[in-house]
């Protein structure tokens, strides 16, 4: 009798897999910016925007199973803060005059072309605001850590 050996081979996460895991991000010194260890696993679908490019490609060949810890530094991950992306805006230039936005508040623009960015407040006075127009995570490193629970 002749029979096939295969290896073990657990199914491995594509860059289109629908995926179910657990995952936390931080900022390399520790701050944790979101996690599902201990409350219900995340479902996503790669490829769709779900999580960021540089989350996914840690993903990309783990097996079901896995739990991996990834230190991206920050030209990895969300790039270098751009000091040419921080602009001083007059009140009236934002949404709704300004009304009501504080230092840290997330504000949505509109482009000419009628897509959406964000900036955030970093300082107010009464005629402008200082606008940071990067990620919010870009120049920080990051840990990000997975738990890899199933391949849908």
């Amino acid at each position: 009798m002749n029979e096939r050996v295969r290896p073990d081979s657990p199914e491995r996460i594509r860059r289109d897999s629908l995926i179910t895991l657990h995952y936390r991000v931080a900022t390399a010194d520790g701050v944790e910016i979101i996690a599902t260890f201990g409350a219900t696993p995340a479902t996503l679908k790669l490829g769709n925007g779900e999580l960021a490019p540089p989350l996914e490609a840690c993903l990309t060949d783990l097996p079901v199973g896995e739990r991996r810890e990834f230190v991206l530094e920050s030209a990895q991950a969300f790039g270098a803060h751009n000091p040419d992306l921080v602009k001083r805006l007059l009140a009236s230039e934002l949404p709704n005059g300004g009304a009501d936005i504080a230092p840290s508040t997330v504000v949505e623009f509109t482009a000419p072309s009628g897509g959406k960015f964000a900036g955030v407040v970093r300082e107010r006075d009464d005629t402008t605001a200082l606008i940071d127009f990067n990620h919010p995570l870009a120049g920080k490193s990051l840990r990000f850590e997975v738990e890899v629970i199933g391949i849908l």
